[in-house]
């Protein structure tokens, strides 16, 4: 298991269009992989867990992936969210 702390970049953080956009990617992963903000922890792979979270920018999360691609699985994710997502697109 490995994690990583990341800060949101875009300007309205991970609200539903970019959180399914995010799940979308993290379900490329074979690892489980979470998503954490405070004491509160979500699956990274369901829509309503990350909502449920209030992920908005600036915010500091912690990155979680457990299994066989887990290193792969943050690098990428964690790139995705620090480039801001979907701004611009």
């Amino acid at each position: 298991m490995i994690s990583k702390e990341v800060i949101i970049k875009n300007h309205s953080g991970l609200d539903s269009k970019q959180a399914a956009m995010f799940i979308q990617k993290a379900s490329n992963y074979k690892s489980g992989i979470w998503i954490e903000k405070g004491e509160r922890k979500a699956n990274a792979k369901s829509l309503l867990g990350m909502l449920s979270l209030g992920i908005s920018s600036g915010t500091k999360v912690v990155l979680i992936a457990d299994g066989e691609d887990e290193e792969s699985a943050i690098a990428n994710l964690e790139k995705y969210l620090t480039a801001g997502l979907l701004e611009g697109v």
